[in-house]
């Protein structure tokens, strides 16, 4: 019988130091490194990365290490009457979010990850510590790194270090539903939320069921909100149970996909279940699905990977 392969080495550096010396001990050996997963001969895990380095409570602004989880991250920054309005399910860490473009409701209203992030610090292949935008360490000539590294999935350096942008916490937040008949009534709804005065936080349709709106901001703001929202779509008020519920559905969806204004009644006769951030025009499905992006997009990626891996460390 053939021996089995060894396991994976796990690495857990707790310093900006410790990482790039740990990537630089892997090219070295030939070794592969994977971040936070399976997949390479050694397992670089940020966990050891957790600290807030630097918080400007006036300029609405948060130097991070990219280990630090949501929830750590506002604890602190509540005790400030701020957040940060990044929402996806599961509490990943501020690294994740950045590496698998993770969003969540409130993407409607504040954007992606790379709608928040003002700079990053990387940890490139060879040990180098490259920054660009906020408080920069060494910066890459040609490369915006805290904006390519979004959706990147770990495959251009480690993320050490996030500066990212906040906004007030609002005083109060209120939920409305309104329950879908078929794809077309859903499709019709959305696009008169889209071209109404209503100002939500979060537009999604929980296919099948319910259109969502969250409204926050002050309390009075947010009942006229509400108000107009019954009138105009016949919207009833319902609990935050809605966003855990949808977030569970988020998190089991094996697929993303993105789709073009006007198709999501298209988008949802192709899906028996899903979770559709409607103005972002993204959806959240139950199946794996084909990488939709056009060749030429894959190319430059694959270039831009070359660039800053060449020996191709990065499983």
């Amino acid at each position: 019988m053939s021996a089995a392969p060894p396991a994976p080495a796990s690495v857990r550096p707790g310093t900006l130091e410790e990482a790039a010396g740990a990537l630089r001990a892997a090219g070295a050996a030939g070794r592969t490194v994977s971040i936070g997963r399976d997949g390479g001969d050694v397992i670089l895990s940020t966990a050891g990365l957790t600290r807030i380095l630097e918080h400007e409570p006036g300029d609405l602004i948060v130097i991070v290490e990219a280990g630090i989880r949501l929830s750590a991250l506002d604890a602190q920054l509540a005790a400030h009457g701020q957040l940060l309005a990044l929402d996806p399910p599961g509490d990943p860490t501020v690294g994740a979010c950045l590496a698998a473009n993770l969003s969540g409701p409130r993407r409607h209203r504040y954007g992606a990850p790379r709608d928040l992030v003002l700079g990053a610090t990387l940890v490139l292949a060879d040990g180098t510590v490259a920054s660009s935008g906020g408080k920069v360490v060494k910066n890459v000539a040609g490369f915006d790194l805290a904006k390519l590294v979004c959706g990147s999935e770990g495959r251009l350096g480690l993320i050490a270090r996030v500066c990212l942008r906040l906004h007030p916490r609002p005083a109060a937040a209120r939920t409305v539903v309104v329950p879908l008949q078929d794809s077309a009534h859903a499709a019709c709804l959305a696009s008169a939320v889209l071209r109404s005065t209503l100002a939500p936080s979060a537009v999604d349709v929980h296919w099948p069921g319910r259109l969502a709106l969250l409204f926050e901001g002050s309390a009075r703001a947010v009942a006229d909100q509400v108000a107009t929202a019954g009138a105009l779509l016949g919207a009833v008020e319902a609990g935050s149970d809605v966003w855990s519920e949808a977030g569970g559905r988020q998190l089991a969806a094996r697929g993303r996909v993105s789709f073009a204004p006007g198709e999501l009644a298209a988008l949802l006769d192709a899906w028996p279940r899903a979770v559709v951030r409607a103005g972002a025009g993204a959806a959240y499905v139950p199946d794996p699905v084909a990488d939709a992006r056009p060749a030429g997009v894959r190319v430059l990626e694959e270039r831009i990977r070359e660039q800053l891996d060449p020996q191709g460390v990065f499983a």
